[in-house]
């Protein structure tokens, strides 16, 4: 992450800037087409914030029709594109450049159809998270990847990054719970791939699909799996002396067989930050809580939570609550859903997003606080860890070049000791921007070139989405040699 760079403008681009802009108004008309300053920056940056690009123009189109016929205009002018959902990208996923369009997806906010029989919902892509189980919640139902930014987030950047979320433990994050996408190619082309089917014959287009970033192309719909809401959930919290415990305790609970529906860690400045902001009951004198959720019949509820609580003692829990009412549970997440917010009510910070096996948890937190305080930097760890998903966040002072870097440095730590013991460098926020020269820690040269020779294979040109994810030198050798 150290040194981010973007490409240079394109002077040939920025020179016909006004004909572009005319050619992009022609087919979105009225207040589809942003292209004074002011209202551009407006999508200079997405939630990692420590950079900044002013785009060429932003699209906001209201069809599937107007997508396509932007991106065979912008496609034919050689323009890139920066596909956007709601712009809470965490990995610089929608960063743009000066000499690209933004197409958004905002305006495309509908749902299609409910089909509760098959347990299948049809939306438009600039839905948000939230407002798809919504729409459902009178009917019992429920979408289950439930990403922090949920308020916020849409379906179209779930899909390109592969979103998950505190219940994805027991559900499984958003390529197990997509069916189907209308998706559309840099060409115009519009294409249907899965469908209201459980699985799809031929080629698994839909996986390569979700995850991509952005890389490939833009959905504009999406076929949902939905689900029927439990009997009831209760979570209950755990304090610990330490996020060692804490860890150990998180291992423990899953090699004995038990699926909660969240296990969500916070280590001591967290608990102290999200107390602060959401009054949600925390235990102050912990070093570290858990937050584990389970669901079903009051009787199986009672049963898990007596086993959980057993193994939570076994190592060395502090204390334990329950929640006792819909109210209690909900001030409960409502602390680990705000962590992100309150946060930056107190620092600066770069939010990593690691993947470890849960075995290695005790020994991986400890490695991350070696980091950080080798570098002078507090860090407050906030994550999913049931399924070893990790949220370290690094405190850092945005006006000082300095702690810019020593953040940043910190963060690549990190990844590459989730690397080392055997996970990967993202699992739930991408790569973007921020992991981009990281790739080559977790894959070869090999596993590169054939990753990028897919991207190739659905933009020959490289202008969706350019400069993420792929180390930007070893893109540009595989362009140079095509």
């Amino acid at each position: 992450m150290t040194g981010i760079a973007m490409p240079d403008p394109d002077p040939r681009i920025l020179a016909r800037r006004d004909a572009i802009v005319a050619g992009l108004q022609a087919i979105v008309p009225g207040e589809g087409v942003i292209s004074s300053l002011d209202e551009r920056r407006a999508f200079e940056t997405d939630a990692l914030t420590a950079y900044r690009r002013t785009p060429l123009a932003v699209v906001l189109p209201s069809t599937t029709r107007q997508v396509a016929e932007v991106l065979a205009f912008l496609d034919k002018e050689g323009v890139p594109v920066i596909p956007r959902g709601a712009g809470t990208s965490l990995a610089g996923g929608a960063l743009p450049q000066e000499d690209a369009v933004v197409i958004g997806v905002g305006k495309m906010a509908a749902v299609l159809d409910v089909d509760l029989a098959s347990r299948t919902m049809r939306v438009q892509t600039g839905i948000t998270n939230l407002g798809v189980s919504a729409a459902i919640a009178h009917e019992g139902f429920f979408y289950a990847p439930d990403p922090s930014s949920q308020l916020a987030c849409t379906i179209a950047g779930n899909i390109a990054m592969n979103s998950g979320g505190a219940h994805c433990l027991k559900y499984g994050v958003t390529t197990n719970n997509l069916m189907g996408v209308t998706f559309v190619t840099l060409k115009g082309e519009i294409v249907e791939i899965g469908g209201d089917a459980m699985d799809a014959p031929g080629l698994d287009l839909l996986g390569v699909i979700c995850g991509s970033e952005g890389q490939f192309g833009i959905a504009t719909e999406a076929t949902l799996r939905i689900l029927p809401m439990a009997e009831g959930a209760r979570p209950i919290l755990f304090g610990f002396d330490t996020s060692e415990a804490a860890g150990a305790a998180t291992a423990a609970v899953l090699a004995a067989g038990i699926v909660p529906v969240a296990i969500e860690f916070m280590d001591k400045i967290a608990i102290d930050i999200c107390e602060d902001f959401a009054h949600a009951g925390y235990p102050m004198d912990a070093g570290a809580l858990l937050i584990v959720e389970v669901e079903g019949s009051p009787a199986e509820i009672d049963e898990q939570l007596a086993r959980i609580g057993e193994i939570a003692a076994q190592h060395g829990a502090t204390s334990s609550r329950q929640a006792k009412t819909p109210a209690e549970a909900a001030a409960i997440w409502k602390g680990r859903k705000s962590a992100f917010g309150a946060m930056g009510r107190i620092s600066d910070y770069i939010c990593m997003d690691g993947t470890i096996p849960t075995g290695r948890l005790p020994e991986v937190l400890t490695r991350i606080s070696a980091i950080c305080d080798a570098a002078g930097l507090k860090v407050a760890n906030i994550f999913h860890a049931g399924d070893g998903n990790l949220h370290p966040l690094v405190l850092y002072d945005m006006n000082d070049p300095v702690s810019l870097a020593k953040a940043e440095r910190a963060g690549e730590d990190i990844l590459i000791a989730c690397v080392e013991v055997g996970g990967c460098l993202t699992g739930e926020h991408g790569v973007g921007i921020e992991k981009r020269e990281l790739m080559t820690t977790q894959f070869t040269h090999a596993e590169l070139v054939q990753q990028m020779r897919v991207k190739s294979a659905f933009d020959p040109k490289w202008l969706l989405n350019p400069a993420k994810v792929f180390p930007l030198a070893l893109s540009a050798d595989l362009r140079t040699a095509a």
